[in-house]
């Protein structure tokens, strides 16, 4: 596909980009040769392609929810100045 200049300014008009009469006929050929990919990589022939793996439609592998580590909090927290409730307790730092 041939864009013109013409063709770019009403894009770029349309678009709200500020571009110069220079400019015009370099991006032409540069968005042409874009858009002739775009057509190329649309004929080919796709049919006997099976589509690959999505994200969204796999499984998620998880591991059971078991207890692996016995319970150390106080044990952990002995060495803390200030403890109450299973929590660290710490001056305040936020007014």
């Amino acid at each position: 596909m041939a864009l013109t200049p013409d063709n770019i300014s009403a894009i770029a008009h349309l678009a709200r980009l500020g571009v110069e009469p220079e400019d015009l006929a370099p991006l032409a050929a540069d968005l042409s040769s874009v858009l002739d990919l775009v057509e190329q990589l649309q004929a080919i022939d796709t049919e006997a392609v099976e589509p690959m793996a999505h994200p969204a439609s796999a499984s998620l592998w998880l591991r059971d929810d078991e207890v692996t580590e016995t319970d150390q909090r106080d044990t952990l927290q002995a060495p803390a100045p200030e403890t109450q409730d299973g929590y660290f307790l710490v001056p305040r730092v936020i007014e």
